[in-house]
């Protein structure tokens, strides 16, 4: 059984993946890694898209072992007996704009991002995949990756409770709906 690294992108999953990868001496599959090396990533100006389900039988063959499996795409990849724990990672939406624009997302990709993270897309899909008992949603906002990686093992050894997150309360509150969503 394997454990599994998720949420929105920039959220800090690669970086908190390889520490918890030291730690635990599990090996590590990155599965946007095996979608460009098997020529499964279409990139457009907005979005790139994925062939879910090649990638899907792909991660499969190659997961013989326990692994950390780090990527956004785990909900719609894996299955729930191949996971031990499913850790949501979750950013204050405030943050994850200068995080966007530093990496050049366009203003379409910014908010379709903001708008997932809002409203816990990546949270409900491995919910929903793998089960509430096996999901653990994890607030990262102003922590470091110490205290991350803390919180991820004690997720991990079942330690901890899953976190409450609600940003779309937060956002409601600063009257941003508009902001962050069309309608």
């Amino acid at each position: 059984m394997s454990y599994v690294i998720t949420g929105n992108p920039g959220v800090g999953k690669h970086t908190l993946t390889k520490e918890i990868s030291k730690i635990l001496h599990l090996p590590i599959i990155d599965i946007n890694d095996i979608a460009q090396k098997f020529g499964l990533l279409e990139k457009s100006e907005e979005a790139n898209d994925v062939d879910v389900i090649k990638l899907e039988k792909l991660i499969r063959e190659e997961i013989s072992q326990p692994v950390l499996i780090v990527g956004h795409l785990a909900p719609y990849v894996l299955s729930s007996n191949q996971i031990k724990k499913a850790i949501v990672l979750r950013k204050n939406p405030y943050d994850l704009i200068s995080i966007y624009k530093e990496r050049g997302y366009t203003k379409e990709k910014i908010k379709d991002n903001i708008g997932s993270e809002v409203l816990g897309v990546i949270l409900y899909d491995t919910i929903t995949r793998f089960g509430v008992e096996k999901t653990f949603q994890i607030d990262v906002t102003m922590q470091s990756i110490q205290e991350t990686t803390k919180k991820v093992l004690d997720a991990i050894k079942g330690e901890i409770k899953t976190e409450e997150v609600d940003w779309l309360t937060t956002i409601t509150e600063k009257n941003n709906l508009k902001e962050f969503f069309t309608y």
